[in-house]
């Protein structure tokens, strides 16, 4: 992957570059001023060998917050499984002030802002992906790519420069790339697909394991 010099590792909090999703945060701002409604930057630690990359923020979790997986159901399951594998210090409590660390670890989005009914449309996608190409290439430890959901998995083969059809997106998928560095893929790890218990803990824990593994 080329390093990206033109474009930096976070969007600006008041973002433009795509009208449906500046439209749809403004919205949520003039309702709930309180919140952060912005592009919402990428947490963890800038020495990450794991870069785990979610869909977008969620209206009342990180769009709320400011911090990625920050306040909904997303975010309670994979907070306790990086802590579970040693990839945080401190306590979660769904807030951003609640002094949880990452270590060798970060949290993006393959979208920085909330977009409405919790589904970027393929043009945002599209525009967002420069900051997740400069995202990666700004993280001189990185290892392992560890994709949430289908459309992370898909934008970020994109990202990387590779063909689709050759990096399919499945639960549990592992790619080795051509740089070196593994492509881990799982189902979201939303509310529901674990009501419906398409994804458990177990499944997800063990996704994690192995980036553990493949980080150490």
């Amino acid at each position: 992957m080329n390093k990206n010099t033109s474009t930096p590792p976070e969007a600006p909090a008041d973002c433009r570059l795509c009208p449906r999703l500046v439209e749809y945060r403004e919205d949520n701002a003039r309702k709930h001023p309180e919140w952060f409604n912005g592009a919402v930057p990428s947490f963890g630690d800038a020495g990450a060998a794991l870069l785990v990359i979610g869909l977008a923020p969620g209206v009342t979790g990180a769009n709320k917050s400011g911090r990625p997986f920050t306040g909904d159901w997303a975010g309670d399951l994979l907070y306790a499984t990086l802590d579970k594998f040693a990839f945080s210090e401190g306590t979660y409590q769904a807030r951003p002030d609640d002094g949880l660390r990452l270590k060798q670890a970060m949290i993006t989005n393959a979208v920085r802002c909330v977009p409405p009914a919790n589904k970027p449309i393929g043009a945002e996608i599209n525009t967002c992906r420069p900051f997740l190409e400069a995202r990666m290439s700004a993280l001189p430890n990185l290892k392992v790519l560890l994709c949430l959901g289908k459309i992370a998995h898909d934008s970020t083969v994109r990202t990387l420069g590779l063909r689709l059809k050759e990096y399919p997106f499945g639960h549990a998928s592992e790619y080795p790339l051509p740089d070196g560095r593994t492509l881990l893929s799982s189902y979201h790890c939303s509310r529901y697909n674990t009501n419906t218990g398409r994804l458990t803990a177990e499944m997800f824990e063990a996704v994690f394991a192995r980036a553990r593994e493949l980080v150490d």
